[in-house]
Formats: structure tokens, C-alpha cells, sequence
């Protein structure tokens, strides 16, 4: 599985760097960052609000050629200027192999992919609408979470490299556990994810590498160590206890 890894590692130029005191390089998770070594199937970002991992992932995303805001590397559209300039300061190291297929998807601006697809599709043009490899129905007609499954299930063809800011935002957890099964599928395909969630669902995937993106850095750590694993098990196993706690007043 190594040999058809896309990606593989992403440094951070430290040198490059003009001051650790601004944003985005401030972030606890950048000040310290070396390197980071990704998993040839589904590497996992984790971490609190504000704790840098989209603003990563998005750097990631940039370096590798995305449009800021989603899509594919086709889309250069912009709605607002309003990524960092990490993507300056980081190596990424490549794989031998190129991936065939390729998507950055933003929960926070999947309305604007949307959106841009349905404006392409107005204008002429030689071949089928865009809308057609998403399942061919408007993805403004459907439900965020519905929209969503349409375009892993119907765009995402595999043998690619998809990088996933937060993807279960829209998702019901029956609705994660699809996405589960769909990515399980891919990975078959010989793709490879580098995903940012909350969702202790899908980082629970049994061959991935968890980053969990805190104050002290950027460490990896095991599925149950999350804070989104301890957290979620010891509600379910007493919610009465918790509210009981939480609620007091």
C-alpha cells in the first residue's frame, strides 16, 4: 500500500517563517510543527475549535494545487479571500504515483462548489453538465447531508487523493456510518484521505493515524485516547450522571 501512497509527508519550512507571533503560524498546532508523517489510506486531524486543524488541512489542500474554498483542481472560483498563507511555508512529499482523481471538500463552503457548478453548467459548452458525475441532480435541491453522500458516492471515482474538512457537519451518525463503508471502498481503490473531524465515528476507521491538534502541539495519538472517544463513551454510559452534572445550578 505504501507505493501507491499520493502523499506522504508534510514538513513545515521552519526557516520560511517571518514570526511565530502571528496567525497563522501563532497556532500551537503550527508554532511546533516539524513534520508530519501521513498514512497511505486515512490520516485523521483532530482537535478542538480554533486549535488549527482545518487552517492545516487547508494549507494542505492549497499546496497540492485545490481551490481555497473546495472542489477540484479545476475550480479557481472565489467568494472571499480568506485563506492563511501557511500553504507558503510547507514541503508536501509526493508519491511516486499520481492520484487519477482528486476533491477538497469544506463543510463551511460546500455551498459555494454548488453554486459554482450550477453557473458553469449555464454557460456553453461541448460536453455533459458538471452536475452529471455528481449524481445529476442540483445539490441546492437536496439536503446538506444528502448533498454530501451524493458527491462521495457519485463523484469521488476512486484511485484519488480527497482531502475532508469536518465531512460528517451534515450527517446523521447512520449517515457517518455510510460515509464509513463508502471511504472503506475507496481505500480498496487504492485512494488515500486526509481528513479533519469531530466525529468519533468515522475515527474510529481501524487502519488510519489520528493527529490530535491541542496546545501542545501536534501529536498522534491512539483512537482512544481522543478526547471525542473518552468524552462520547462515558455519556453513553451515563447520561443521567453527566446532565446531572452539567445542569447543576
Amino acid at each position: 500500500m505504501i507505493a501507491n501512497q499520493y502523499v506522504s509527508r508534510v514538513s513545515l519550512i521552519r526557516d520560511r517563517v517571518a514570526s511565530f507571533d502571528q496567525y497563522p503560524s501563532s497556532l500551537p498546532a503550527i508554532r511546533s510543527l516539524d513534520y508530519i508523517e501521513l498514512h497511505p489510506k486515512i490520516t485523521f486531524f483532530v482537535g478542538e475549535n480554533g486549535s488549527g486543524k482545518s487552517t492545516l488541512l487547508e494549507a494542505i489542500a492549497v499546496s497540492l494545487g485545490f481551490n481555497p474554498e473546495g472542489g477540484t483542481r479545476n475550480f479557481n472560483f472565489g467568494t472571499r479571500q480568506s485563506h492563511s498563507r501557511l500553504n507558503e511555508y510547507l514541503r508536501i512529499a509526493k508519491g511516486i504515483k499520481r492520484p487519477n482523481d482528486g476533491f477538497f471538500l469544506r463543510a463551511e463552503s460546500f455551498f459555494n462548489v454548488a453554486t459554482e457548478i450550477e453557473r458553469l453548467d449555464a454557460e456553453p459548452a461541448f460536453g455533459p453538465p458538471l452536475i452529471n458525475s455528481y449524481g445529476g441532480r442540483s445539490l441546492h435541491e437536496q439536503s446538506h447531508g444528502e448533498s454530501f453522500l451524493a458527491l462521495i458516492e457519485k463523484k469521488f471515482r476512486g484511485k484519488g487523493l480527497y482531502i475532508l474538512d469536518e465531512p460528517e457537519a451534515a450527517l446523521s451518525p447512520q449517515r457517518q456510518l455510510a460515509v464509513m463503508s463508502l471511504l472503506h471502498d475507496l481505500v480498496l481503490d487504492r485512494s488515500q484521505f486526509i481528513i479533519a473531524t469531530h466525529s468519533p465515528i468515522l475515527m474510529a476507521y481501524p487502519d488510519a493515524r489520528i493527529f490530535r491538534c491541542s496546545a501542545a502541539g501536534v501529536e498522534q495519538v491512539a483512537y482512544e485516547d481522543t478526547a471525542h472517544f473518552t468524552v462520547t463513551r462515558d455519556f453513553l454510559a451515563d447520561p443521567q450522571s453527566t446532565l446531572k452534572t452539567l445542569l447543576a445550578r
